[in-house]
């Protein structure tokens, strides 16, 4: 197994094209995206439908997949950046244009429901994807600098997250290719020719607004689907806003969490720093990483090809 091709890193004068493929804009996102573009040094480029809305879309899938290919066959774009998640990246997998994306490779950045852009570009385009912050979001200090680095650095040494928050469930290490984002989208595409190829690789999970039973579905449909068999190993990272409930206090998301951990029985680590919530590190998802449960460290070895 070995690392994806990395995109170009982004120096100042990039030309990032900003994008909606899932949800509506709200108030203020186009132009919270568009100065945290510039803040980077980069020069934003405004997708022609970002503004649009069809209910909980952003658009049509016609709209919203036309900015996106048109963003993967523009040379002159060295960057996609989504502005939200919400709903609605799924609806466009199969009209994506894989050949460009796989043409001339760049960072594709978001989460949430990003993910299934993730997979699917990742896998087709054999290209490293980033797991990180969309651009309308208001950006902590933590948050900044982990996504600077993973943007610039590429061809360079490598990232490391070590020690607290993170907390042991199954110890052991692991190696394999990084993979994941959204539980939600990570188990909807299991059965579709997008799902993520979990063979020999770690398992990032975050998940928003869910009930800690749909949590522990989502978690038991991937291990009935079989994808989970030869996985390496799981990075959990935040489940945030569990709906208050009495029955999510009986029986909590680390009582599910670590069962199902212990169940796939891989060096399993808890409280990632990744997902819904201000401090959010950035990953490249396709890159060769290291998990050390034990020593609660999480390392992507290279930014580029073994």
């Amino acid at each position: 197994m070995h690392s994806r091709r990395f995109p170009t890193p982004l120096s100042a004068g990039a030309r990032v094209g900003l994008v909606a493929p899932a949800g509506p804009l709200r108030d203020a996102d186009l132009e919270r995206g568009i100065a945290n573009t510039r803040a980077f040094g980069w020069e934003p480029v405004v997708g022609d439908h970002v503004l649009e809305r069809d209910g909980y879309l952003a658009g049509s899938d016609e709209h919203r997949i036309a900015d996106l290919n048109r963003f993967a066959r523009d040379e002159s774009i060295d960057a996609i950046w989504c502005l939200r998640g919400g709903y609605g990246a799924m609806r466009l997998l199969d009209a994506l244009d894989y050949d460009a994306f796989a043409a001339r490779p760049r960072a594709i950045i978001g989460y949430s429901d990003i993910t299934a852009l993730h997979a699917a570009i990742g896998q087709r385009a054999n290209l490293v994807t980033f797991h990180g912050p969309t651009a309308r979001s208001e950006l902590t200090e933590f948050t900044r600098a982990s996504f600077a680095e993973a943007m610039g650095l590429a061809g360079r040494g490598g990232m490391e997250c070590r020690g607290d928050p993170m907390q042991t469930l199954v110890g052991g290490k692991a190696r394999g290719r990084v993979v994941g984002g959204n539980l939600a989208l990570v188990a909807s595409l299991v059965g579709t020719p997008y799902a993520w190829d979990l063979d020999g690789a770690i398992l990032v999970l975050e998940d928003v607004s869910e009930q800690v039973y749909r949590i522990d579905r989502m978690l038991t449909q991937l291990c009935l689907s079989g994808a989970l068999d030869r996985l390496a190993g799981i990075a959990f990272g935040n489940f945030t806003d569990i709906p208050d409930d009495a029955t999510n206090a009986e029986r909590g998301l680390e009582h599910v969490l670590r069962q199902f951990a212990e169940n796939v029985g891989v060096p399993t680590v808890m409280n990632f720093p990744i997902g819904h919530v201000p401090d959010h590190l950035t990953i490249p998802l396709g890159a060769m990483a290291e998990l050390n449960a034990d020593d609660r460290v999480f390392r992507v070895q290279a930014f580029q090809p073994d």
